[in-house]
């Protein structure tokens, strides 16, 4: 038995990758260098649940339930709008672009929770607060880079970035190397028309 590690999101427009590719650079420009871990636009996707490591045999039962609750849910629309960082601008050791969708994402989140925990992946414990992950502060990054990133933060002035149609939830594999995480689709569950 394999086991690979994995977890399940919602892609995002071309348009949205492309305006955060932009955020990037300017981003990049503003922060000392080696101080952020960026992640790479083309990996950027709005995570639904992280499952670790999954066995290949449960592959079938996680597909199954991806299409069930994606046959109960119609399409929505999300925008992308403003930057910040967990826990806080001042100390950060996320830096994120904002999601603001509307109970459809929540729900279906929920749903994906509950059905998956009953086969033994742990429910999610904080609050779901929906974003998209540009970039992790390195734990070398000293008082003043730090300070330096929540400065760039708050002086890009970002604004709305545009809107994702959802129309479908996806199955990712995720595997590390030196040169960063590569991800693979396995599954896409379509909601209903």
């Amino acid at each position: 038995m394999s086991m690979i590690r994995s977890f399940i999101a919602v892609d995002l427009s071309t348009e949205v990758l492309c305006r955060l590719d932009d955020i990037y650079h300017q981003l990049k420009q503003r922060v000392p260098e080696r101080t952020v871990r960026w992640v790479p636009v083309k990996n950027i996707h709005l995570t639904l649940k992280f499952l670790g490591d999954v066995s290949d045999t449960n592959l079938g039962v996680l597909f199954e339930i991806l299409r069930k609750e994606a046959e109960k849910q119609a399409a929505f629309d999300v925008q992308v709008s403003g930057l910040g960082a967990f826990p806080s601008t001042n100390r950060q050791h996320v830096l994120w672009a904002g999601v603001q969708a509307p109970p459809d994402l929540a729900s279906l989140k929920r749903a994906i929770d509950l059905e998956t925990a009953r086969i033994g992946y742990a429910s999610e414990e904080r609050g779901f607060s929906p974003h998209l992950t540009l970039g992790r502060v390195t734990r070398g990054a000293t008082p003043e880079e730090a300070r330096r990133v929540g400065e760039a933060l708050s002086n890009l002035q970002t604004g709305y970035l545009g809107t994702c149609r959802i129309q479908a939830v996806n199955f990712y594999r995720s595997d590390l190397n030196p040169q960063g995480s590569i991800y693979t689709r396995l599954y896409t569950a379509p909601f209903k028309p």
